[in-house]
């Protein structure tokens, strides 16, 4: 499986997984690209449960014998910048103040291709906006 399936794959779970946990998906893959410099960003989920909008950093890995789970780590300082500043963009394009309950989340997905099963981890509000 190559890498861009395996990023959709566990998107693919991460949304059955948060529809199962009452979240409704509000949009897939919403992207932005910024007037000065080529920089793009994007936003894998953006579901919302009760008040509070949030927007899913999905990231997915292949389970590898005696390695840590921490498919989260790949979320990095640069990352959380970026991922506020797309956040910032939606609501405010969608005319949702800024003051509204939103947060960032990051799902950790880990993938065991010969029996099919997944590991998911969900971080809620996993870093401050």
């Amino acid at each position: 499986m190559e890498l861009k399936q395996l990023g959709s794959f566990g998107e693919n779970i991460a949304c059955y997984y948060l529809k199962n946990k009452g979240y409704k998906i509000l949009g897939k893959n919403y992207s932005r690209k910024w007037i000065r410099g080529p920089q793009k960003g994007e936003i894998d989920i953006i579901a919302k449960k009760g008040e509070i909008v949030s927007f899913i950093e999905v990231k997915t890995l292949r389970q590898a014998q005696g390695k840590p789970f921490l498919p989260e780590d790949k979320v990095n300082f640069r990352k959380q910048k970026q991922l506020i500043r797309i956040a910032q963009d939606w609501l405010s394009e969608k005319k949702i103040p800024l003051e509204s309950k939103w947060q960032i989340d990051v799902m950790a997905i880990k993938i065991d291709l010969k029996s099919k099963k997944a590991k998911i981890r969900h971080i809620q509000n996993a870093f401050g906006a």
